[in-house]
Order: C-alpha cells, then structure tokens, then sequence
C-alpha cells in the first residue's frame, strides 16, 4: 500500500527462478492499481545484491553488490555502505549511502501469519539531486524472518527538500509512505 487518501493497493510476487553458484535471480512482478510490472534481481549471494531496486521500483545496477542483509542478522549489529550505481530508469550513475541498524527480535502479525521477526532500521541518501532539489532521504523499517527468508513487514517512509531560500516555509516533500506484508508464502522445492 502505498499513499494517504486513497492509496494505491497492489500485490508484489518475489519468485526465485534461478540459484547456482554463480548467483541468485528473483522475479518481481507487481500488480494492482495502474501498477503492472515485473523486473528482476540478482543477488552474487543472500542479502547480496548485484541487481534490484533500493526505494521504489527502479532497477539499478551496483558497482559492487549491495549488502541488504548481512547474515546472520544479530540485534546491535550495523554496516554502513556507499555503493556506486546506474539507474536503469532514470539512466543515470550515481552513488547512494545505505546505513542499516540491526534491533531486537518481534512478533510480527501479517496476513500471511504471525512471525519471529528481527527489526532492522535503514537509512538511505539516494542519489537523485537536481538543481532544484535535493536528495532523497529514506527511512525504512524492515522486519526480517528467518523461517521465510524474508521481510514479512515493510514500513517505508521518504522525502526530499526543494532548494531555495530556506526562510521561504517550504516544507519537507514526501515522496513514499508504503507498507508492505507478506500475504502468502510458498517455501521452495530443496
């Protein structure tokens, strides 16, 4: 879900179509709304990503992978990245900072279910200044669960500030608001 009044309602299948040594793809499709898209990740190893999206649904790809988990995921644990990148989408390079803050662990109640969930807190700085504005900073909430070997919750909020006279009142510009839940969850075939 993603919005405030009237909220843009779509469901997002992640399926895992290929794992070797070489890597891991995943497929994305989401549907629902005006939204009908499917794209695809690549991960070097788990929680690594050679190829994915960061805040909305852009592909980018990185210069060096990506550490969206960092395994295995322990309360008190952080890492801190700059990762070089191309924005597939807006077909620009760029570097982004990624700063994820591992918490406790929770009961998490989706629709799928109710999990033992680990809390991690992400910050990002994006990379998608103009002259007129500056960059996008995000702040994500993200509970992680061992038994899925994925997020079961989302809470992902972003803005950005315009440039100008900073005494002009102008506010923060809110670029996301979303919750993401795991609705169903199919384990694969070993």
């Amino acid at each position: 879900r993603e919005g405030f009044r009237s909220p843009l309602i779509w469901e997002e299948t992640h399926e895992v179509t290929a794992a070797s040594a070489a890597g891991i793809t995943v497929r994305v499709t989401a549907k629902g709304g005006w939204l009908d898209i499917q794209r695809q990740e690549t991960f070097v190893a788990p929680g690594m990503v050679q190829t994915g999206a960061l805040m909305d649904i852009e592909t980018r790809r990185f210069a060096m992978p990506l550490e969206r988990y960092r395994f295995p995921l322990a309360p008190g644990e952080t890492w801190n990245q700059w990762v070089d990148n191309y924005n597939e989408t807006t077909k620009r390079e760029g570097r982004i900072n990624r700063y994820v803050r591992v918490g406790g662990w929770e009961k998490v109640s989706t629709p799928a279910g109710e999990f033992d969930a680990i809390r991690m807190r992400v910050l990002m700085r994006l990379d998608d200044d103009e002259f007129w504005r500056y960059p996008t900073t995000c702040n994500y909430v993200i509970w992680y669960a061992p038994a899925v070997g994925a997020p079961v919750r989302e809470e992902k909020e972003a803005e950005y500030l315009e440039r100008g006279d900073t005494l002009d009142g102008m506010g923060a510009i809110r670029a996301q608001h979303t919750v993401l839940e795991l609705v169903s969850y199919t384990p694969g075939k070993s």
